[in-house]
């Protein structure tokens, strides 16, 4: 129908007009009768019989007005009562098979010195039928259609409504069923009981003892503390402990001959002897016959040596834990990952499963070894900084960092989100990641609420730049510090000057990089939308509405940014100056006490304690009477996760999987051939670091990761440096925080105070944008260590 098109209509009567009636001023124009269409009204006058067709005077049509007229056609009088509606006309009945949607439905006619409406075909409108029947049986159709609809649309709520109960009620039902269930192989259990046997050993007197209560196709766990160093030793010069496991299988059903299996632990030994570590080793057993266990030292004198020792029996594999490992992982990831649940209960639902398996392998620890698998040091950190920030918050200094933010930027965004991420970069490098979100968090959120962005993307660019940025030092990141605390890679010169100049030049090129890359494609999107603006003018309105991404945002500039900072100072203000000069003089000493707890090391204060410190002292200076909002303000589900994410990660690693991915990495890198090894290696360590920092801790993975790359350096089928390998691990641990959302402690935090703030992002969210800048600094990551070690040949 081309009525409701305005030029249509003019086409219609620009097209009517004949050029012998250009002097008829009388005649209304194509304007104002389109302006006046929507007021039809049939004139009084004209005839009720069916063969009238024209009017005859036309002193009778009144100004500014037009006929309606058609064949069959029963004019309608306005006084009658009935309203001319088009949709009326639209359903009538019609016998032309032609007709279509695009049909016109009424056109101008002109006849002497009238112009007129009639309907394009007269066929549309049955003559014989009376408008009163159509119009009652037009509504009864309607009312039927609209009966229907509704029908259908209650049946399609009705079953997604029931859809969604089932779901519901099956999720509930599936994870209590699988809560009971490990709750009941926990309760089966009892904790392993097995004692310390404290024992002596020195270069003349050793120690031996035989196991009899063994079974067949068990692993054998031993468990020795002493003043031990772990790592890479000298034979010939450093003193050292041997443990011998020995069993022999007689002749048997299985077994025709004698076989006999022999395993050694060599521990090295602390030079001073004071440090007690405890060290874990399993070993596995042929069958049930009786093992003998014997420890001799290997010293320079005839000083003895104290140890202490326990040992328990496995009842499964390590391939078998390994893979019940693999499960509950790749469990509590599904229940992240599609938010099943809230993180921190799949958390908690991960550590019960696995120490469920615990107990079913034989090896289930007490409530005491439990507590000890947690962190307190990191939730101590986080908990004091949670307090610091929350008193913080109430000056308005987080608004007003906003605001100053906006007006250095003047007034672009892009540029104000690459300052934010560039600061908190360099922060990160000196400060720990977790301490750097929690005040950058606030402000962001903040600053984009001022400017009415999306903060969700800005703060998952941070925190990227954060973790890249964290791997730069020394003390940037955890990994990087148990790192540079080894004491055997100190004597194979990666102190703490080497590693960071190392890795400061690859993540400085990394960051570079990244910047880059993001202003080529911030200055192409500019260029492109320059050039469809022209295209688009009329639908600008449309597109303001729609265009809510992140692209979107960052691209638009604020024109008015003067008016803008003057309105925003004088909404943003200071609101608390006293309690801001407390704030900063008291994060201004804890942010101090953190560089030299990291750069002095006769400070006894860990990170944990000077965070406690600190908002102990700010609580006593604001003289917080109210203490339930602050409280309230502490990311409780936040340090709740990381305590069942600590549990988690120590009873995977209790179920031999950090082991297995060690040991493997180990095998692939002595299979490749030689001339090829040292570049297979970095890309290996590398990729392998990263891929499982994203999944798991990397604190554990590190630690775990450094003896094995230690061992393989010294092995001399293998012949490698150990250099390269410890900067890729360091580069893969860092970088692949970036790949999910909880591949690293930062990325919590940060989620945890957007959700408190009403701006969480989910676990795809994150992995959307995380994972593959995870890959890319990978890759760029590698290829430097590839250039430097294997092109420049920096190995020594």
């Amino acid at each position: 129908m081309y009525l409701e098109n305005k030029s249509n209509l003019e086409i219609e009567m620009s097209q009517t007009s004949a050029p012998g009636h250009q002097g008829r001023s009388s005649l209304r124009t194509p304007e104002s009768v389109a302006g006046n269409f929507g007021e039809l009204r049939l004139l009084q006058g004209i005839s009720e019989r069916r063969d009238t067709q024209k009017l005859q005077q036309s002193a009778v049509l009144p100004s500014g007005q037009c006929v309606i007229q058609t064949e069959g056609f029963v004019p309608v009088r306005q006084e009658d009562g009935h309203n001319f509606s088009v949709v009326n006309i639209l359903r009538g009945k019609t016998n032309s098979a032609n007709i279509t949607e695009r049909s016109p439905l009424l056109r101008f006619s002109q006849d002497d010195s009238i112009t007129y409406l009639t309907l394009h075909d007269p066929s549309f409108v049955g003559g014989d039928e009376p408008w009163d029947s159509s119009s009652l049986d037009l509504e009864k159709r309607y009312r039927l259609g609209s009966e229907v609809t509704n029908l259908s649309l209650s049946r399609s709520m009705t079953l997604f409504c029931l859809f969604r109960c089932c779901f519901k009620v099956s999720k509930i039902a599936s994870i209590f069923t699988i809560v009971v269930l490990c709750s009941l192989f926990f309760s089966m259990y009892p904790d392993r009981d097995n004692p310390w046997r404290m024992l002596a050993v020195s270069s003349t007197e050793s120690f031996s003892m035989n196991l009899t209560d063994f079974r067949d196709n068990a692993l054998l766990k031993l468990q020795v503390g002493g003043p031990f160093t772990g790592g890479m030793f000298d034979l010939t010069n450093q003193e050292y402990i041997l443990i011998q496991v020995e069993q022999t299988e007689q002749p048997g059903q299985r077994r025709r001959r004698t076989q006999q299996v022999i395993h050694n632990w060599t521990i090295p030994l602390h030079g001073e002897r004071s440090d007690q570590i405890l060290l874990t080793k399993t070993f596995e057993m042929l069958s049930s016959d009786p093992i003998i266990i014997t420890i001799q030292a290997f010293l320079q004198d005839n000083e003895v040596v104290p140890l202490s020792m326990t040992h328990q029996s496995l009842y499964v594999s390590v391939e078998t834990q390994v893979a019940i490992a693999g499960i509950i992982l790749a469990g509590v990831y599904v229940l992240i990952i599609f938010e099943i649940v809230h993180r921190t209960l799949a958390a908690m639902l991960g550590s019960l499963a696995a120490l469920a398996a615990l107990a079913i392998i034989g090896d289930r620890p007490s409530l005491v070894t439990v507590v000890e698998w947690i962190d307190y040091e990191t939730l101590a950190l986080l908990f004091g900084m949670m307090v610091l920030v929350a008193i913080f918050s109430e000056t308005g200094f987080f608004d007003y960092c906003a605001v100053k933010a906006y007006h250095l930027s003047r007034g672009r965004v892009w540029p104000m989100i690459i300052i934010l991420c560039l600061i908190a970069a360099i922060l990160s490098a000196f400060l720990d990641n977790v301490t750097t979100m929690m005040l950058f968090t606030p402000v962001t959120i903040r600053l984009c609420e001022v400017l009415n962005l999306d903060p969700r993307h800005v703060l998952i660019a941070e925190v990227i730049f954060t973790n890249i940025g964290g791997a730069a030092t020394a003390v940037g990141d955890p990994p990087n510090v148990i790192i540079v605390s080894n004491q055997d890679l100190r004597r194979e010169g990666i102190d703490f000057a080497s590693f960071t100049g190392y890795m400061f030049l690859g993540i400085f090129n990394i960051g570079h990089f990244i910047i880059i890359y993001y202003h080529t494609l911030y200055r192409e999107e500019t260029a492109v939308k320059c050039l469809l603006m022209q295209k688009v003018l009329n639908l600008e309105s449309l597109l303001r509405k729609m265009m809510k991404t992140f692209q979107r945002q960052i691209s638009q500039e604020d024109k008015n940014w003067e008016q803008n900072i003057q309105e925003l100072q004088k909404k943003h203000k200071i609101t608390d100056k006293v309690l801001l000069v407390k704030c900063i003089s008291v994060l201004s000493v804890v942010i101090f006490m953190f560089f030299l707890n990291s750069f002095v090391p006769s400070i006894h204060l860990d990170l944990g304690w000077i965070a406690i410190l600190g908002a102990l002292w700010l609580l006593v200076l604001a003289d917080i009477q109210d203490f339930e909002i602050i409280l309230h303000r502490v990311e409780w589900a936040t340090l709740l996760f990381f305590a069942g994410l600590f549990v988690l990660m120590e009873a995977l690693a209790q179920l031999q999987l950090i082991d297995y991915i060690g040991e493997q990495t180990a095998l692939l890198i002595k299979a490749v051939p030689e001339d090829q090894r040292l570049a297979i290696a970095i890309i290996l360590v590398m990729w392998v670091s990263a891929l499982a920092s994203s999944l798991i801790d990397n604190i554990p993975f590190t630690a775990t990761m450094i003896p094995v790359l230690i061992n393989l350096s010294q092995d001399a089928d293998v012949n490698l440096p150990v250099k390269p390998l410890i900067f890729a691990l360091a580069m893969g641990a860092c970088l692949g925080g970036n790949g999910t959302l909880i591949g690293a402690s930062a990325n919590v935090v940060c989620a945890g105070i957007a959700e408190q703030h009403g701006y969480g992002f989910s676990f795809v969210e994150f992995f959307r944008l995380g994972f593959p800048m995870m890959i890319m600094t990978c890759m760029i990551g590698m290829c430097y260590l590839l250039a430097t070690h294997i092109g420049l040949g920096w190995n020594m």
